[in-house]
């Protein structure tokens, strides 16, 4: 299942305007254009999940519930048929699923679908404020972490400062799968 663009564009739209701040307010702080924000804001773009982390924790909103707008309780049940999968796309170079939402944890798992070497478009590395832990779950990536290139395969997991700039790269054209865990380090 396909999550809508347009559905994360009106949750944000209307987080923002619940705090009452103009988008050009939150695209600095997010350290975004006034034009992407705008462009996100009316579903007409794919963004970048560090890019929609920043923009949920400026609207101190959890990114969970800008991504799933179902109710939320303490207990989070989530059927693999009933997950919503693959916000991006390729030419991001990569795809990601939700495995978990709840407003209660600032825990936030996630599969990242590392895209084939050759469809791999991505090249900047991205920057978020949480902490972030990976666990490979199938294939091998490069973890391109503050400028420094480190080879990792399956069953391989690291953690790692979001403010630092990082980056996934595919090693071959199988892709990969990465267990990918968002964790609010409070700091």
């Amino acid at each position: 299942m396909i999550i809508n663009l347009q559905h994360i564009g009106q949750k944000i739209k209307q987080a923002r305007l619940r705090s009452k701040n103009t988008q050009q307010q939150i695209a600095d702080q997010c350290g975004i254009s006034k034009s992407l924000l705008s462009k996100i804001e009316n579903g007409q773009t794919a963004s970048a999940v560090a890019t929609l982390s920043k923009i949920s924790e400026a609207l101190d909103v959890p990114l969970s519930w800008v991504l799933d707008g179902h109710p939320e309780t303490d207990l989070v049940l989530l059927p693999k048929s009933k997950r919503q999968f693959s916000v991006g796309d390729e030419s991001m170079g990569y795809s990601y699923e939700l495995l978990a939402r709840s407003r209660f944890s600032s825990v936030e798992p996630t599969i990242v679908h590392v895209t084939p070497k050759d469809t791999n478009l991505r090249h900047e590395p991205y920057t978020h404020s949480q902490d972030e832990f990976i666990y490979i779950l199938e294939g091998s990536i490069y973890l391109l972490y503050d400028g420094q290139k480190h080879f990792m395969e399956k069953g391989d997991t690291s953690y790692f400062k979001g403010v630092k700039p990082h980056l996934f790269i595919p090693v071959d054209n199988n892709g990969a799968k990465v267990l990918t865990v968002f964790i609010d380090s409070g700091v």
